[in-house]
Parts: C-alpha cells; structure tokens; sequence
C-alpha cells in the first residue's frame, strides 16, 4: 500500500519532467529549423540536407580557396625553410662574428 501511495506522490514530478524534456526538444527543433540547420536523426545523420545552388557553389568556392590556401602555405614553409638554413650555416655565422670584431661602423 506504501508504495501505491509513494507512486502517486512522484508520479506528478516524473509527469512534469518529462514534459519539460520534450519541450525541450521541441524548443531545440524549432530553432535549428529557423536558423537552417539540418534536422538529424537518432545517429547523427542528416534527414533534410539542405543543397541548393548556392550551398554547392559556396563549398565549391571554399574548396578553391582551401587549395590556394594550402598551395600558398607550401611556398611559405620551403622560403623558411631556405632561410633557416642560410641562418644555421655555419659561414654566415663566421661573417657575423667578423663583422663584430670589427666593431661598430664610423
């Protein structure tokens, strides 16, 4: 009998917990679809995908940039590369220390 009793008690809260719960996924729904999210299912994955024209031209557009981007940093890294070795040499740190006995230029 007590516990008949207790389920009565809490059956008010566990009512009240799960519609705020699904409330809170139909809040979260709500605003995804607003703002132009993709819904997804249970696993992860998109059920309404959104490609129009512009969504495959702008990634087509992010890939040429990406491209260029990682072309650019290519160069960048060899020119480092170039210069860290032109640094290290052990030649131009003889001509630094030359110059330095030298002392300053009048």
């Amino acid at each position: 009998m007590d516990k008949v009793l207790m389920l009565r008690d809490f059956a008010p809260l566990v009512g009240v917990v799960a519609l705020l719960a699904i409330g809170g996924w139909v809040l979260t729904t709500w605003l995804r679809v607003k703002h132009g999210y993709p819904l997804e299912g249970g696993w992860g994955q998109a059920i309404y995908p959104q490609t129009n024209s512009e969504t495959t031209e702008r990634v087509k557009l992010l890939t040429a940039e990406n491209a260029q981007l990682r072309a650019e940093l290519g160069s960048v890294k060899d020119r480092l590369a170039t210069i860290e070795r032109i640094v290290t040499d052990r030649s131009f740190g003889l001509d630094q220390e030359i110059e330095k006995l030298r002392g300053p230029a009048n």
